[in-house]
């Protein structure tokens, strides 16, 4: 709870920068897992005709959505790299930044381009593609709540 938290962590930056890392991971987390099970599954079936009209609302809205999550979470990996807390095991930091490396890989390198292709030349394989090309992205970004969380135990069980 965070009575817990506020009586066991002293709020230095290092301790402010894990917890937002781990905030905006989980909020990641919660995302990408609705994305997988109920959104893209939905853009898989999405009448060819309507799929141009989805598609670009999809890619106007989301950015909302995930952009702040998805900066205050870089950024705050980048700072957990550099200043490591000295009660986390010091592969926690790098292996929550190389998940976070692949999560947005295969968000630039497949999903990104899946999403271009249904906007522009929509047909049932892309949003098929984006199912199944998603699961790396998934665990990924699943990890990284995982070793966050680990990272954020540690600390305060000190």
């Amino acid at each position: 709870s965070a009575l817990y938290l506020s009586r066991n962590m002293d709020f230095n930056m290092q301790n402010l920068a894990l917890l937002l890392n781990v905030v905006s991971t989980c909020v990641m987390v919660g995302v990408i897992w609705f994305v997988q099970i109920v959104h893209y599954p939905l853009l898989a079936v999405v009448p060819v005709d309507s799929a141009k009209a989805v598609a670009a609302e999809h890619q106007r809205t989301t950015s909302y959505v995930v952009g702040p999550p998805m900066a205050v979470e870089g950024v705050t990996t980048l700072y957990l790299l550099a200043n490591a807390h000295s009660s986390v095991w010091w592969w926690l930091p790098w292996a929550n930044a190389i998940c976070l490396a692949v999560a947005l890989g295969c968000t630039v390198l497949l999903s990104v381009p899946r999403h271009a292709r249904m906007a522009s030349h929509p047909d049932a394989q892309v949003g098929r593609e984006l199912v199944l090309t998603n699961w790396p992205r998934t665990i990924a970004w699943t990890l990284c709540g995982v070793f966050g969380s680990l990272m954020l135990w540690q600390v305060v069980t000190v």
